[in-house]
């Protein structure tokens, strides 16, 4: 199989038979074997009945039901571990992505890369207070955190290499930070501006809700990418300026206390100097804890700390 499409959706039933039948024109003008993945994520309004439509009368479609609505992170996980595709092209299923830019993907990635992110880099022209600059700002804290630069994180079109696609591990809200957790693998990563569309029907899935869990999945990103394997690094180094100051703090105290006569008992500054080396204690231990749970985690599967890019 050259080429898999991988589509996760949700309550989408009005827009399937448009997106399927834009998707079979481009897709079948590259004269390419290919496939179409469908992942219904537990959807109520009848979409598996578009999509058993679709599989009977086209050969090239493939479809996965969700026991349940599991979270759009789950649906890409499965369509991108099932699919057979030398190539696999991941396009959200509303059609605000345009299929028309799944040729540039292709032929970008195809100049030595591994992953092509596209980059709405027209949406929210009408939103600029309210959603524009709020998206551009959380881009760019993304960018920072992960060291991966990229305009548009969550940007489902993305066209991957198959064998990175298919050993991609992605749990919570972690759909948005793929281009991070695959940096990890050492894939070469670029982007290129694709076209934005307003949504044919339907509403966004989208709400403030996913603010929090974004955040929360940014720090799992962070801290996994950089510290999973060395845990003692991070929390040993907070632990040790908490306990630091704290010491420091409390000579300074006892020190007032044995020159100046200064009374100790009924000022708070004490108590939050030794809470300070109890925390900075806590801290390393909780790194020494993370250390002996890396350590299992990989000697008892056997999982190497290290990605091998080539082998001649």
């Amino acid at each position: 199989m050259d080429l898999s499409v991988v589509i996760p959706l949700y309550n989408e039933r009005d827009n399937l038979a448009p997106l399927h039948d834009e998707l079979s024109r481009v897709v079948g003008a590259l004269g390419r074997s290919y496939e179409f993945v469908f992942v219904d994520d537990g959807s109520t309004d009848g979409s598996f009945d578009v999509l058993r439509e679709l599989h009977a009368r086209d050969q090239h479609v493939r479809v996965y039901r969700l026991a349940r609505n599991s979270g759009q992170t789950a649906a890409l996980s499965c369509g991108l571990r099932n699919a057979a595709g030398d190539i696999v092209v991941a396009i959200d299923s509303d059609g605000e992505n345009d299929p028309a830019d799944i040729p540039r993907l292709l032929s970008t990635l195809e100049q030595g890369y591994d992953l092509v992110s596209g980059w709405r880099s027209e949406r929210w022209q009408k939103s600029v207070l309210t959603r524009r600059i709020p998206s551009m700002a959380a881009n760019a804290l993304i960018s920072r955190i992960t060291g991966v630069e990229l305009h548009d994180f969550g940007c489902t079109l993305k066209a991957y290499r198959g064998d990175l696609a298919r050993k991609l591990n992605l749990y919570g809200e972690m759909h948005r930070f793929v281009p991070a957790i695959a940096a990890e693998q050492g894939a070469r990563i670029t982007e290129l501006p694709v076209n934005f569309r307003v949504r044919r029907s339907g509403r966004s899935k989208y709400g403030v809700g996913r603010i929090l869990r974004t955040l929360l999945d940014l720090l799992t990103v962070h801290f996994l990418t950089g510290y999973s394997t060395r845990p003692i690094q991070m929390f040993g180094a907070i632990g040790f300026v908490l306990g630091a100051l704290g010491g420091l703090w409390t000579l300074i105290l006892v020190t007032e206390k044995v020159v100046l006569g200064t009374q100790l008992g009924d000022r708070p500054a004490l108590l939050l100097a030794i809470l300070l080396i109890v925390v900075g204690v806590q801290f390393v231990s909780l790194g020494l804890i993370g250390e002996m749970l890396a350590r299992t985690y990989h000697e008892s599967q056997d999982k190497p700390i290290y990605v091998i890019k080539e082998e001649l």
